[in-house]
C-alpha cells in the first residue's frame, strides 16, 4: 500500500459537483492498492497515520497526532499512487490492483483506521470521479509505503 498524507486546514471532496465529504483540521489520506498488500499492510499504515505526531503542540512543535488534536480523516482510494513512469510518458497503472481486490482492501483500510482513530472517518467513493479542495497546513505531506517501511 502506498498513501500520501497531508496536513490539512480543511478539505472537501465533490462527486459530480456536490459536496460528498469534507473536514476541518484534520489530514486527508490518498492511498492506492496493489496485489500484493496484505492485513498486515493495513494495520501498519492505520496504526501510522492515527498515531503519527505531525500536529503542532503548545511551543510550536510538531508533537501531536491527528487524534491527540481532535482533528479529522478524509481518506481517498487513489490507484494513480501506483503508475510507473519508467517507459515513456504514458504512465502505467499495472501494479494497481483491480476492483475486485482493492475494493475489500480499501473497505478494511477504512474499518481498521476507524477503530485505530476510535471514531468514524470521511472517505471518498472508489472508482469515482472526485474533485479535492484542500488548504494544506505547513505544507506537511509524508508519503509511505508499506513495502519500504521507512
Amino acid at each position: 500500500m502506498r498513501a500520501v498524507l497531508q496536513r490539512v486546514q480543511d478539505a472537501k471532496l465533490d462527486i459530480e459537483g456536490k459536496t460528498f465529504a469534507e473536514i476541518a483540521v484534520g489530514i486527508l489520506v490518498l492511498v492506492g492498492i496493489e496485489d500484493i498488500d496484505n492485513e498486515e499492510d493495513i494495520r501498519w499504515l492505520s496504526a501510522k497515520i492515527c498515531n503519527l505526531r505531525i500536529f503542532n503542540d503548545a511551543d510550536g512543535v510538531m508533537n501531536l497526532s491527528v487524534k491527540d488534536v481532535g482533528g479529522e480523516l478524509l481518506v481517498v482510494s487513489q490507484f494513480t499512487l501506483h503508475a510507473s513512469t519508467k517507459k515513456g510518458n504514458r504512465p502505467s497503472y499495472l501494479r494497481a490492483s483491480k476492483p475486485d481486490f482493492a475494493v475489500p482492501m480499501y473497505e478494511k483500510f477504512i474499518k481498521q483506521v476507524e477503530t485505530d482513530f476510535e471514531k468514524p472517518i470521511k472517505t471518498g467513493k472508489f472508482g469515482a470521479d472526485m474533485k479535492i479542495q484542500l488548504l494544506n497546513d505547513g505544507p506537511v505531506t509524508i508519503i509511505f509505503d508499506t513495502k519500504n517501511k521507512e
